[in-house]
């Protein structure tokens, strides 16, 4: 029989992957519209609405991209620090961490006899894999990579920027708020029912999550930009 699951290491890698670029997205397309909505709020021209998207788009894929190197940075620091304490420990207590690795896998439910093997058989094939896998979560091999997250992100938060930016400036003045609002709603949608689809949940509650985000985002953004504008008028 086939099997569609994840392995644990296919699984978290394609999750951190996953996890930039939505959360990139998103936060792209929402911030970007609540930023654009807001100024048109406020009756700005297109230029006027070109210079505010363009400068959040800059400012917030560069903003995305330096947090997400930080974040993922700081998990492979200790990813790293772990795998050198388990290195440390193989060198100088062998036996202790043979037996430790025995009761962990007594621990998921093979009998003693049959767990001691399956130990003593990992840690000839590759002990410091057998203890970062079971022990850790982590595999030596596939640590998390920084760089891959921030690019991730920064791509990801431009593409979904541009979206609600094109939105707000394209169409003639009249038309243009609920142009945008429409928009950025059909995109937080879809990228609502892709991440979950991808990450094996519900599509319904991702997409209910983002509309009505972005809907309030929008809306806030929108009422504060409205007031301002009559209060400067």
């Amino acid at each position: 029989m086939d099997h569609d699951e994840a392995h644990q290491g296919a699984l978290g890698g394609r999750l951190n992957w996953l996890r930039a670029a939505v959360l990139g997205a998103n936060d792209g397309v929402v911030s970007t519209a609540g930023l654009v909505v807001g100024v048109a709020g406020a009756n700005s021209t297109s230029t006027e609405l070109l210079t505010a998207g363009l400068a959040g788009l800059l400012a917030g894929s560069l903003s995305m991209a330096a947090g997400e190197y930080v974040s993922v940075s700081t998990q492979r620091d200790a990813e790293q620090a772990a795998l050198a304490t388990e290195r440390q420990e193989l060198r100088l207590t062998p036996e202790a961490e043979l037996v430790e690795l025995a009761g962990l896998y007594e621990a998921k439910g093979l009998d003693p006899e049959l767990a001691h093997q399956v130990a003593v058989q990992l840690t000839a094939h590759d002990a410091l894999a057998a203890h970062a896998e079971t022990e850790l979560g982590i595999d030596p091999d596939e640590l998390t990579n920084p760089w891959h997250a921030a690019w991730a992100s920064f791509a990801a938060f431009t593409v979904g920027a541009l979206l609600p930016l094109l939105a707000i400036v394209l169409p003639p003045p009249d038309h243009r708020v609920w142009i945008t609002v429409v928009a950025v709603l059909a995109a937080l949608v879809v990228t609502g029912a892709a991440s979950a689809r991808l990450g094996g949940a519900d599509p319904r509650r991702a997409v209910l999550r983002n509309v009505l985000g972005g809907g309030i985002a929008m809306g806030v953004t929108y009422a504060v930009g409205a007031i301002l504008g009559a209060s400067t008028g």
